[in-house]
């Protein structure tokens, strides 16, 4: 009897929460946000040397003034840059649906960060400038399309794989998140390996807030295979930096180990390259969101206490 009603408990539980959820939805849903998006790549595609000095007038910022018309010509004729161009719109069809992504995400932060404005979003081409897919100023948003055709498109071809696996439309959204949560998350005090988990938590955390419903694994930039190893190995992977004595560390190899994108985090054991990289983004993940629980979601408090202070107040400790 005592089973069952611990089972009726933690439904009802379960209903409240759902039924929260959906009324923050419901609200953040009701929110006027209007995007303004040019497909600049596709006004570049259909100019040519006698419309190019207009579009030039109506869009200088695309348009160094260090380099001549010639340049600018000869990469509208350029068929690989066609070749390109024509990929992406036909992954990126007008009227596919961008907008109505951009829209939803800019709801969800002007509901928990109203001070930004909306930008003026532009879709460009990059030449697969897959370190700089998104660029953002006070005033404008560029978003270059063909850093997401699909983890297989052959434009990626000599690309790390542990990169190319976030080359894919559903990260764009992933990606505009990071960069706002890096603008509202403090970067950490000091180069401590817990410090810099912590601050990849905090900004892992308000992601989650700003993309609700995205895949945790794609919150981080994992496969979901990824993402099931670190859930399954975490006891070990915090046992293994405790035993090291590795938190309050600032040696600067600690970074590339356990921090940085790689193909896989660096324990110096057999089990490295199962792990996938960043673990130390997903430890500190896991410590803010058992900080944030028991700060009932105080979103403010949690931007503003420092590592030490989640550390000790999360009273973290993964267990099987």
């Amino acid at each position: 009897m005592k089973n069952s009603w611990n089972i009726l408990f933690l439904s009802f539980v379960l209903l409240l929460s759902c039924a929260d959820e959906n009324r923050l939805e419901e609200e953040i849903s009701a929110i006027p946000v209007e995007v303004d998006l040019t497909r600049f790549e596709l006004l570049f595609d259909q100019a040519n040397e006698a419309t190019l000095p207009g579009l030039k007038r109506q869009y200088p910022q695309f348009f160094p003034e260090q380099y001549g018309d010639s340049l600018w010509v000869s990469m509208i004729n350029d068929t690989l840059q066609k070749e390109l161009r024509t990929e992406v719109l036909s992954q990126y069809p007008p009227g596919g649906g961008l907008t109505v992504e951009l829209e939803d995400f800019y709801r969800h932060l002007a509901y928990y960060f109203p001070n930004f404005d909306v930008p003026q979003v532009f879709t460009i081409t990059t030449d697969v400038d897959y370190q700089n897919p998104i660029v953002l100023t006070d005033q404008m948003l560029v978003l270059g399309l063909d850093n997401y055709l699909g983890e297989e498109h052959p434009f990626y071809q000599n690309i790390p794989r542990y990169v190319v696996q976030n080359m894919r439309p559903g990260r764009i959204k992933a990606d505009l998140a990071q960069i706002y949560a890096q603008r509202v998350v403090p970067p950490p005090s000091d180069r401590t390996l817990l410090g810099q988990m912590i601050y990849h938590g905090k900004v892992l955390y308000i992601k989650s807030l700003l993309l609700p419903g995205v895949s945790d694994n794609t919150l981080i930039g994992y496969l979901p295979e990824q993402l099931q190893w670190a859930q399954e190995n975490e006891v070990e992977i915090w046992r293994y930096f405790i035993e090291k004595e590795m938190l309050y560390l600032t040696d600067p190899k600690l970074s590339p180990r356990f921090i940085n994108p790689a193909p896989f985090s660096k324990f110096y054991l057999e089990i490295d390259n199962e792990s996938p990289g960043m673990i130390g983004r997903y430890i500190g993940w896991q410590m803010v969101g058992a900080y944030v629980a028991r700060q009932d979601g105080d979103l403010e408090q949690l931007l503003s206490s420092d590592y030490k202070t989640i550390y000790e107040q999360s009273k973290y400790k993964p267990s099987k």
